[in-house]
């Protein structure tokens, strides 16, 4: 994985990190920390950050609000 790639799951993972458990909230911090140091991570810190990104951003429901825009005749 890029350090790119590392970068843009840390991105997004931010806007989720209210809804972390303990662990998850412990283990990102971390994967902050070693980004800060512009450290790339392990496959096992990398499998971590890949599960979280897949957990809360991939599986993000998008909502319709079509309704909203639909003329009434």
């Amino acid at each position: 994985m890029s350090f790119r790639e590392q970068k843009k799951y840390l991105a997004e993972l931010k806007k989720f990190e209210w809804k972390f458990t303990a662990k998850e909230q412990y283990d990102y911090k971390m994967f902050i920390k070693r980004d800060k140091d512009e450290e790339d991570l392990d496959t096992i810190s990398l499998g971590n950050l890949k599960a979280l990104y897949e957990k809360y951003a991939v599986n993000m429901e998008k909502k319709n609000f079509d309704h909203f825009f639909k003329k009434d005749n």
